[in-house]
């Protein structure tokens, strides 16, 4: 889940339930669920909280300032990771490889084919402003800000009970047949995206100025990372299954360590830069991996009658996970840049 990978066990839906947790378990500054609430005791405010854990993360970063930090080391790494992903868009949009990508394939799909990844993108626009709206219209009802101050007097019960949530209603979504039309499946899709952006909605706390800009940061990523799935050779990132699960393993295992140690701390601080640029690279792999996945399936999967219909909302739902979670790191770079701070 810092949502819902950070919400499916088993395959497609074991990953699909790491991603739910994932939303909801780094100990940063965006992540009330988790950080913001241990302090109990003290009235609830609307940045307080996020204010006084960013600042001790760059108090502790500027501490060690003309030294090469954690918090240092991960910037590399996600520079490194976007001069890699601009070379691939470089070398793959320009059509230098020998062997041909999905979109050099297009132009002899089926229309079936065609039709299934309209479907899939037309579900993740969809799932991607469905969790928006929820989350803006949590923030800014009365009734959000209760469950945030009842969230803060009870960090663990809220956490675990958005967690269950999450993953009841993304493996219900999931389990369910997909037909077209209205129906179960398209209901208990949007319980899921509803779900999601309760996750999803402290992060309005660090400002909309801050969100709108990492919206829009994670719109070029995702779009920029699509096109290099899309020409690079079809099975070129489907074989990156392996180092992905693992990779989040250990991503999963930083967010909960950072969960319980102060960034203030030499190890909290590592793991918090693990689950937050480590997180951003990952995610970023996994949305290669997904968009060959989406097209694969779509060109594979059995065209006939008595067969179990393609289903674009499960195949969507991965790519909107590796959306959420790209976004919610971007935004807390952005805040830990200043851009949210008043001084």
């Amino acid at each position: 889940m810092l949502v819902a990978r950070l919400s499916a066990l088993g395959g497609v839906c074991a990953r699909g339930v790491m991603r739910s947790s994932m939303v909801a378990l780094p100990k940063n500054p965006v992540t009330l669920l988790v950080r913001g609430y241990r302090e109990g005791g003290r009235s609830f405010t609307r940045r307080s909280k996020i204010r006084e854990v960013q600042a001790q993360v760059v108090d502790t970063a500027q501490t060690t300032k003309g030294k090469i930090g954690p918090l240092e080391v991960g910037q590399i790494a996600a520079a490194g990771g976007a001069v890699v992903g601009i070379g691939a868009l470089c070398y793959y949009g320009l059509g230098m490889s020998n062997e041909p990508g999905a979109i050099d394939r297009a132009v002899v799909w089926p229309q079936f084919v065609r039709d299934r990844i309209r479907d899939t993108y037309m579900y993740f626009g969809a799932s991607c402003a469905a969790v928006a709206a929820s989350a803006i219209t949590i923030y800014r009802s009365p009734l959000g800000h209760r469950f945030f101050a009842m969230c803060q007097r009870h960090p663990i019960m809220s956490t675990v009970g958005i967690l269950v949530g999450l993953v009841g209603t993304g493996q219900a979504m999931m389990s369910i047949p997909y037909s077209s039309g209205i129906g179960a499946k398209q209901l208990m899709w949007l319980v899921n995206c509803g779900m999601i952006g309760l996750a999803v909605a402290p992060i309005g706390m660090l400002g909309g100025a801050i969100a709108i800009r990492a919206g829009w940061y994670t719109a070029g990523i995702i779009g920029g990372l699509s096109t290099v799935a899309a020409c690079a050779p079809s099975d070129k990132f489907l074989n990156w299954a392996g180092p992905l699960g693992i990779g989040l393993g250990g991503v999963l295992v930083a967010s909960l360590g950072s969960a319980f140690l102060p960034p203030t701390s030499a190890l909290g601080l590592s793991l918090y830069s693990i689950s937050l640029y480590g997180g951003l690279l990952l995610f970023s792999a996994f949305l290669l991996y997904d968009t060959q996945k989406v097209v694969r399936k779509a060109e594979t999967h059995p065209n006939m009658w008595g067969v179990v219909p393609y289903d674009p909302i499960n195949m969507s739902h991965h790519i909107v996970m590796d959306a959420v979670n790209i976004f919610i790191r971007i935004a807390q770079i952005l805040a830990m840049g200043g851009g949210g701070r008043r001084k």
